[in-house]
């Protein structure tokens, strides 16, 4: 297997030949289709995984079936809940799902120990994002206990708003992306739309008002 891959992880472009040379040989690229479940709760980590391209939601289920999305893992990124599965020797206890066509590299569990081990390069790689996501996921537990609902909402919307001010997305999968139910979400669009701020369609909500979500963005 060529090793250009390497070339989108810094710490893994400047490892000596022979760490290269170590990874290329056990990798092995995958690409997996949208809308795939790359793992899931109770499942044995099996593979490290370096996201080439594409984009990985890790997310937890209730009992109940209300979703929250844990993090993101895109393009020169890892996985934090498979390097701590691996680290572990534990089984997964989140959903990872594919939201685009993903294009990675699987290096298997045995190489993976093998290069900790051996290769201070990877060490830095693999314990540099591990840190990355704790702080990143610790953003997202801080969000969802302290910050009111109605500005994380706005927050999102201005994030995920177009050029043309339209954001594409379901109530659902914002009321996924912001740990709460569908109907609480539901209701404070109307809310919005009511205040004529945004205007609500099939699967788009266009923001009519970006001043005024701004400002309850910002708002304490």
């Amino acid at each position: 297997m060529s090793d250009s891959w390497i070339e989108r992880f810094p710490e893994l472009a400047a490892l000596p030949p022979q760490d290269r040379a170590f990874l290329t040989e056990r990798a092995a690229k995958v690409a997996l289709p949208a809308g795939t479940t790359v793992f899931a709760p109770g499942v044995a980590a099996e593979s490290f995984l370096l996201i080439l391209a594409g984009t990985v939601r890790v997310q937890q289920v209730s009992p109940g079936g209300r979703e929250i999305v844990l993090y993101r893992v895109t393009g020169g990124e890892t996985c934090i809940m498979t390097t701590s599965c691996l680290l572990a020797d534990e089984n997964y206890a989140a959903d990872g799902v594919t939201e685009t066509d993903v294009e990675a590299v699987a290096i298997p569990k045995a190489a993976f120990e093998e290069a900790i081990a051996q290769s201070p390069g990877f060490r830095r790689l693999v314990f540099t994002d591990y840190s990355r996501r704790i702080s990143d996921l610790m953003h997202v537990v801080e969000e969802v206990a302290f910050e009111r609902l109605d500005k994380r909402l706005a927050q999102r919307l201005l994030a995920r708003a177009d050029n043309s001010t339209v954001v594409r997305v379901t109530h659902q999968d914002l009321a996924t992306d912001l740990g709460s139910a569908r109907e609480v979400v539901g209701r404070l669009l109307k809310e919005l739309e009511r205040r004529g701020w945004v205007a609500l369609s099939r699967g788009a909500i266009e923001l009519r008002n970006p001043d005024q979500i701004k400002a309850l963005a910002e708002g304490s």
